[in-house]
């Protein structure tokens, strides 16, 4: 049995948890692949608002497994306070939850040199989220973390101890002013380890692996966005691992040959939190209507989103990356009332009209050559069905497909998993 994938096209924050929330009742088990507590998949139903930021969306489904898979990095205060979030809905977490033990650990002082190092660079800042991820996957690739399986080892602390003052030597090295109390911070961590340990540790490859051959329907759930990945997005502005299709191979134990439908998850409009080149943003009235009426603020950090015209170079780009087979376009009804829309389909670099992602994407290498679309003032938000979305939406769809070579097959017209088209 393949892997389907779930991923974000843009730069985060498409509304992949809505997504997942959807499609988990096709799924047996739902896998999470990379990225740590700065990730926030949002799901909304029943008039409530959840906000996970470690545990798979599937979370409030009862026949699903959820797995946090070796690529992910995990803070155990974080973890704690989220599964405490979800006491009141009455879920059987030790049953449903299950944690790769080759998935690494967040300390204390993580999130200590992640302040230390943004603070160190002023101005050059790249907008971490500040949660210890970018230190927690440098520990990891320089062969120097603590991984969930350490935990069930005898001599863990001593193994903490030994990182956490190497820890605090680095943070003097940056010569900023930091203040903290660490042995705060470790009392709290220790506290939510414990907690941690009386969930169900697997060798997750193995688990999948048996769970394919056994023909278990399997959604590998991406955060973040691909142009976020540290490879293949807008560096340094980006996360420290794989956001794309390959994380979820690296970040699961998935053969590539076992990949089945890449689900790509994309706004109807483009968004950025933090630092970083943004093309098409906008800095006028049509740009502050799409944060307003979108309510465009980070799920964990509340940052207010940046926000600017559908980029088609990028998103074509996040396709071919990632190999997408399907489309989701989120936010249709958020560009209800705009006059004129535009879409952005090549770029004026360097003197020469190009279409695809180049090497640098900074303003004073890239200009967006748009298209004008006539836009829609209907409220799609209940809207159930494709015939009924508003012809001028129906053919910015449609010019979309056709510019990407890839089938729209759900559009999202409101944020409750109710509100949501298939095509």
């Amino acid at each position: 049995m393949n892997v389907d994938l779930l991923l974000g096209l843009q730069w985060g924050d498409e509304g992949k948890g809505k997504i997942v929330d959807v499609l988990t009742s096709k799924y047996d088990i739902i896998a999470r692949f990379q990225g740590g507590p700065n990730a926030g998949h949002t799901l909304e139903f029943d008039g409530i608002k959840h906000v996970l930021r470690t545990i798979p969306s599937g979370i409030f489904h009862e026949n699903s497994i959820n797995v946090i898979g070796n690529g992910v990095v995990i803070d155990p205060v974080v973890f704690q306070k989220e599964i405490e979030g979800l006491a009141k809905f009455n879920i059987d977490i030790h049953s449903r939850l299950i944690i790769s033990r080759k998935a690494h650990l967040i300390l204390p002082t993580h999130r200590l040199l992640d302040a230390a190092s943004e603070a160190s660079k002023g101005k050059a800042k790249i907008g971490s989220t500040l949660k210890g991820i970018g230190p927690t996957y440098m520990d990891k690739t320089g062969r120097n973390g603590l991984r969930v399986g350490d935990l069930e080892l005898d001599d863990f602390e001593t193994r903490y101890r030994q990182l956490a003052d190497k820890h605090e030597a680095m943070i003097q090295f940056y010569d900023v002013a930091i203040q903290y109390n660490l042995q705060e911070l470790e009392k709290e961590f220790f506290e939510a380890v414990e907690e941690l340990k009386k969930l169900t540790f697997i060798d997750s490859e193995e688990y999948l692996y048996q769970a394919q051959k056994s023909g278990k329907t399997i959604l590998a759930e991406g955060a973040q966005g691909s142009l976020l990945d540290v490879d293949f997005g807008t560096y340094p502005f980006v996360t420290s691992s794989n956001t794309t299709a390959a994380g979820a191979c690296t970040g699961l134990g998935i053969a590539p040959n076992k990949i089945g439908e890449v689900y790509g998850i994309f706004k109807a409009y483009t968004t950025r939190v933090g630092s970083g080149p943004f093309p098409t943003e906008l800095f006028d009235e049509d740009g502050a209507t799409m944060a307003s009426v979108g309510n465009e603020f980070g799920s964990v950090t509340g940052r207010q989103r940046r926000c600017g015209w559908l980029d088609l170079v990028a998103l074509k780009y996040a396709i071919q990356v990632n190999g997408v087979t399907q489309l989701m376009m989120m936010k249709g009804d958020v560009l209800s009332g705009f006059k004129t829309l535009k879409v952005a389909t090549a770029y004026a670099y360097k003197g020469e009209e190009i279409n695809h992602l180049p090497y640098n994407i900074e303003p004073e290498n890239v200009t967006p050559i748009f298209k004008e679309f006539k836009g829609w003032h209907a409220d799609l938000t209940g809207m159930t069905t494709y015939n009924e979305l508003p012809t001028s939406l129906k053919e910015y769809i449609e010019f979309i497909e056709n510019e990407v070579g890839v089938p729209i097959k759900i559009v999202s017209v409101g944020p409750d998993r109710k509100q949501t088209i298939l095509k």
